[in-house]
């Protein structure tokens, strides 16, 4: 194997160690609360994971795979930016009441 090869595959498997890891975060958060919660930092490693592996199928030329971490990386910005107009319009309306996610 070519060590382009091997730093690729190395890239993939780190792609999808990150992008996993977050599912144990969010489990973790939520057993700690006895409820369902989904931190910010499941979103960030979301879109870092995601941009690892989309590096990966870009490098592979997989377009299914291409396509669907493409997506992902949308709906998780999108997330973020939910969350922070939130947080935003709560400290507005009522500075004491802001919103810890």
């Amino acid at each position: 194997m070519l060590i382009s090869q091997q730093i690729w595959l190395v890239i993939g498997f780190i792609g999808q160690t990150v992008f996993a890891s977050r599912f144990l975060i969010q489990w973790i958060v939520s057993e700690r609360a006895s409820k369902s919660i989904i931190p910010n930092i499941f979103w960030w490693i979301s879109i870092v994971g995601s941009l690892i592996l989309l590096s990966y199928a870009i490098h592979k030329q997989d377009p299914v795979f291409i396509v669907g971490q493409s997506c992902g990386f949308l709906i998780y910005s999108r997330n973020l930016y939910l969350i922070r107009k939130t947080r935003r319009n709560q400290k507005k309306a009522d500075p004491s009441k802001i919103m810890k996610i």
